[in-house]
C-alpha cells in the first residue's frame, strides 16, 4: 500500500502515514479509482484552467499537458482554436462537488 500524499511504500495494517502524518483509509480490493470528469481546474490555472483540467483529467503533470498543448498550437496552429472553444465549452469546477462528498460517511 502507498500513501495517496507522499507516495511512500506502506504496510497494509497502518492507518497513518508515517512519512508525512496523512490519514489512510482502507479500500476494498474490488474497488475502481473514480476519475474526476473533465472540468477546467481554477486552483492551478495558468490562463483559463484548459490544461490543468485536462491533466487532471489524463492523470499526467500539469506542465507536460502545457508543454504538449503549445507544441500543439505552435506547429499546426489548431490548437489555439481548440483551446478557445475548450475554454468555452468545458465546465468550471468552482461549483463542483464530487458525489462522494454527498454521501453520508458512518
Amino acid at each position: 500500500m502507498y500513501c495517496t500524499k507522499c507516495g511512500v511504500q506502506l504496510n497494509e495494517n497502518v492507518r497513518f502515514c508515517s512519512q508525512c502524518g496523512e490519514t489512510l483509509q482502507a479500500v476494498p480490493p474490488d474497488a475502481t479509482p473514480q476519475r474526476m470528469p473533465l472540468m477546467l481546474d481554477k486552483q492551478r490555472k495558468k490562463v483559463a484552467g484548459v490544461c490543468a483540467g485536462f491533466a487532471r483529467y489524463c492523470d499526467v503533470d500539469v506542465v507536460l499537458m502545457r508543454v504538449l498543448w503549445l507544441a500543439i498550437a505552435l506547429c499546426t496552429g489548431v490548437g489555439f482554436i481548440v483551446y478557445l472553444a475548450a475554454w468555452i465549452i468545458i465546465p468550471s469546477d468552482a461549483d463542483f462537488v464530487p458525489v462522494t462528498a454527498l454521501r453520508r460517511t458512518e
